[in-house]
């Protein structure tokens, strides 16, 4: 199948790393209490780093089944912290980017539960001493966000196949083997209907394919470390739309060789890249946003926010390729 391709248009980048704070910060920490073990030894060393730093102490909340991060982080915005942990997986990290974008509050993912794409993807550190330290090292930078529907995404939009993977995943699995549960997952989903699509990209023509799946994307970086969009940029102003095609097991084979090996051109995956993204299916498909199961439909519209989010990452000299995460 062939590729689709186009010149990505840039923008002057604006979000350089800001110099590393003079003055203690006031923060809040954001924790999902059914994603992260140990709770008090997580409070103890958050409060001791903030405080050997001379920073005040942080003001603690915890996500409910009814509120998975937005409200809590809207008050401690409110509440005037300047800094935002967020100890929780790729969903809670989400709730809580709702109620931070285009406030300009910092937010320090300290990675839990099972994905943590967003951490994985910007090369932030896994160990919650080594992610406090960066929030209190001062590294910042301004990342874009996806917008569908009133709700907003860091990692990636989905609709099809991947989606219906994602609501099939046994959290019970899920705590035992991790990622691994989405490929039990979807395997179960390989023999699906195809689904008819059109894709409507900023001003270029209309893409209409049979299409398993088609992902909308801030970051390339899956589960497993698979970088499947290595050229997505976060601070680009666009996104990468990859619409995956494969007929059969061996069209499967083809596109996991290839995005495994890297290439270029993916077998049986079209590519696209823009600001505005538009896709349309013949009947209502499941439809994700980093991981979380929202509304099934049968259109998808992204619309990109650049630089709405400011995170916490790593100083200059210690940074990491936001695609790869190599040094």
């Amino acid at each position: 199948m062939a590729e689709a391709c186009f010149r990505r248009q840039t923008r002057p980048v604006t979000s350089e790393p800001s110099p590393r704070p003079s003055e203690p910060q006031r923060s809040a920490v954001i924790v999902n209490p059914n994603r992260v073990e140990g709770l008090d030894e997580l409070r103890a060393t958050v409060d001791e780093q903030l405080t050997a730093a001379g920073w005040p102490a942080p003001v603690w909340h915890e996500t409910t089944a009814e509120d998975p991060g937005t409200g809590q982080a809207r008050q401690a915005v409110e509440e005037g912290a300047e800094v935002v942990f967020v100890a929780g997986g790729d969903g809670t990290v989400r709730a809580c980017i709702e109620g931070l974008v285009d406030t300009g509050v910092a937010l320090v993912v300290l990675p839990g539960g099972t994905g943590n794409l967003l951490a994985a993807n910007l090369g932030i550190p896994t160990e919650t001493t080594d992610g406090v330290r960066v929030a209190l090292e001062g590294g910042r930078r301004t990342v874009d966000v996806g917008e569908v529907d009133g709700q907003v995404f860091a990692v990636m939009a989905g609709m099809g196949l991947d989606a219906a993977m994602v609501d099939d995943a046994p959290t019970a699995l899920k705590a035992k083997v991790g990622a691994l549960a989405y490929v039990y997952s979807a395997l179960r989903h390989l023999a699906d209907d195809e689904m008819r699509v059109e894709v409507q990209v900023d001003d270029l023509p209309v893409l209409r394919r049979r299409a398993r799946s088609v992902l909308v994307a801030n970051v390339g970086r899956l589960q497993g470390g698979v970088n499947l969009l290595p050229e997505a940029d976060p601070e680009s102003g666009q996104m990468e739309v990859a619409v995956l095609a494969p007929q059969n097991i061996g069209h499967w084979f083809q596109l996991v060789a290839g995005v495994l090996r890297r290439r270029r051109r993916v077998p049986n995956m079209e590519k696209l890249r823009g600001s505005r993204i538009v896709v349309t299916t013949d009947r209502r498909q499941p439809r994700q946003l980093d991981g979380d199961v929202i509304d099934s439909s049968d259109s998808l519209e992204v619309t990109v926010r650049p630089g709405a989010l400011l995170v916490c990452v790593y100083q200059p000299e210690e940074s990491q390729d936001l695609a790869t995460g190599s040094p």
